[in-house]
């Protein structure tokens, strides 16, 4: 999810910074702990996306990993997903994905969206 604009899709989230705009560099990925979510942050083509940092294959951190046109190869086992939307690249209909973290650039800050806790 990297939809700055589109506030209302994102009341759901609590935004927190999680970088400095200067501090990731394209092709690059960065993990950040925001609220016991561990999320991998990353730049490719100029866009940021945050997802879950844990490759569900079998939980390799995939902000190690080589990050190339929109997607993060698991430094393990050199499987895919897409940054966008989380799916494996290499079976995008496949139930198998990492979660997605809204992301707002607000001044020279990158704030990750986490979900709000649910009164009980």
């Amino acid at each position: 999810m990297n939809d700055p604009q589109n506030t209302d899709a994102h009341t759901d989230y609590e935004f927190h910074p999680a970088a400095k705009l200067d501090e990731l560099k394209d092709g690059q990925g960065t993990s950040v702990r925001i609220e016991g979510h561990v999320i991998g942050l990353f730049k490719s083509n100029n866009e940021h996306f945050a997802i879950s940092d844990f490759c569900p294959h079998q939980g390799a951190s995939l902000s190690g990993g080589y990050v190339e046109d929109g997607l993060v190869m698991c430094p393990w086992h050199a499987w895919k997903f897409r940054l966008n939307d989380g799916a494996w690249a290499d079976s995008p209909k496949s139930p198998l994905r990492c979660q997605t973290y809204p992301i707002k650039i607000v001044d020279d800050q990158i704030l990750v969206g986490v979900p709000k806790e649910q009164p009980r």
